[in-house]
């Protein structure tokens, strides 16, 4: 470059003075936080819970925006983003750990909403590790067993996944076919999984297979270093890229009695699990259509056409109006329910209509700021990209859209429709 070059938009100019510079598009800066409550429906959070969401919001800022994208174009996974929320306390989704302090559900919620607005393979790390791994320990295991694998999955140290999807068992999970088989000194496991976040990290797997000896759904802590424990990093995934997913054999795998969950005695106890990490998606979808609309904000202020800002033009401020609205609604609905879960009276069938009605507006609230930026909006650097990608997996995870709406149903009309 000689002295008389300058550079703009990742863009060389040997000759600048030469240059119409009308012609160069300008850097967007688009990853600044928004107020977004204009409910206040967080104006009453508690001071305990607002710093665990203020943590993770700066968290995402200094540590997430600034990479996450590099590291999702090419679907790898950082592990020192895991490691740096365990040390912020950011990976146990609310799941009391011996010697950690109490963290509310009210607070694993709003940390799931300040991940997913950063990205959501990062809400999912999160969601993974301590709402279904960690969660699946504390509700159906031991003392003993909440003391040697907790506290290091919360700080980070141990990775977990949670086992239950099959290949040909996805919403009707309560069908699964993988086999535990009474042995001396604890069972034999056989069968596959996928779909299974963390399931190659060479950490410890929550196994949930059906016992011969009486049918039942069990849960099982299984060491990946298991002989005959085979995880399969999945390939060519066009949302969440930033954590991997496991295909996953077992093959005759031992598993010691000790390391059987004592409480985990049929699919009801796995269902309790899934209910408790539910609402965490409705927030995560919050967070999400949050970024969204904050992205569309900033372009629209920044972005000038026919020689003013987008913003000026009465379409972009119908659009940006219609999308703060549906992230008030959601907002709102979300904050309801989990009102009623920290009171413990939040229903399966709330829950449901949480998750189905949040990931579906965050979807309408992604698909419009995806097509407010025109061609930049398919860009990675311009970050709503990654979320309208993943959106359509947190649509999808935790129980479809169609599985919850005849959850939803069943309450409504008292017919079962799904069997």
């Amino acid at each position: 470059m000689t002295k008389d070059s300058t550079e703009t938009t990742g863009i060389t100019i040997e000759h600048p003075e030469d240059f119409p510079t009308g012609t160069l598009e300008p850097h967007y800066s688009l990853n600044e936080p928004l107020a977004t409550d204009e409910a206040g429906i967080f104006d009453h959070v508690s001071d305990e819970d607002r710093a665990h969401q203020l943590r993770a919001r700066k968290f995402v800022q200094e540590d997430v925006l600034p990479v996450i994208a590099e590291y999702w174009d090419r679907g790898e996974y950082n592990l020192d983003l895991v490691r740096r929320m365990g040390e912020l306390d950011l990976l146990r989704d609310g799941v009391e750990v011996p010697g950690m302090p109490p963290m509310s559900k009210m607070a694993a919620g709003l940390v799931a909403m300040e991940l997913s607005r950063g990205d959501g393979s990062i809400s999912t790390v999160s969601g993974v590790q301590g709402g279904l791994a960690m969660r699946s320990i504390a509700l159906c295991g031991s003392e003993e067993q909440k003391q040697r694998w907790l506290p290091d999955m919360a700080t980070g140290k141990l990775l977990g996944a949670f086992a239950l999807t099959e290949p040909a068992h996805g919403s009707d999970s309560i069908g699964l076919e993988s086999r535990a088989t009474p042995v001396e000194g604890g069972y034999i496991l056989n069968g596959a999984k996928k779909w299974i976040g963390n399931g190659s990290m060479g950490g410890i797997t929550v196994v949930w297979a059906r016992s011969d000896e009486d049918g039942a759904v069990h849960g099982f802590v299984v060491p990946q270093e298991s002989e005959g424990y085979t995880g399969t990093t999945m390939k060519a995934k066009l949302a969440l890229r930033a954590i991997h997913q496991a295909e996953i054999t077992l093959e005759n795998v031992f598993v010691p009695t000790e390391n059987v969950l004592p409480h985990a005695k049929n699919f009801r106890d796995t269902s309790a699990v899934l209910f408790a990490t539910r609402i965490g998606v409705a927030w995560a979808a919050v967070g999400h259509a949050q970024a969204c609309y904050e992205t569309a904000v900033h372009y629209a202020m920044q972005r000038h056409q026919f020689g003013r800002p987008i913003a000026a033009s009465q379409i972009i401020q119908e659009r940006l109006t219609r999308m703060l609205s549906e992230l008030t609604q959601i907002q709102t609905l979300v904050m309801a329910m989990a009102r009623k879960e920290e009171a413990g009276t939040l229903s399966g069938p709330q829950a449901s209509l949480a998750k189905y009605t949040a990931t579906r507006t965050a979807r309408q609230v992604a698909m419009n700021a995806r097509d407010l930026l025109g061609g930049n909006g398919i860009l990675m650097e311009n970050r709503v990209a990654r979320h309208f990608a993943d959106v359509e997996a947190i649509h999808t995870y935790e129980g479809t859209e169609t599985v919850q709406a005849l959850i939803i149903g069943k309450f409504i009309t008292g017919i079962s429709a799904y069997k």
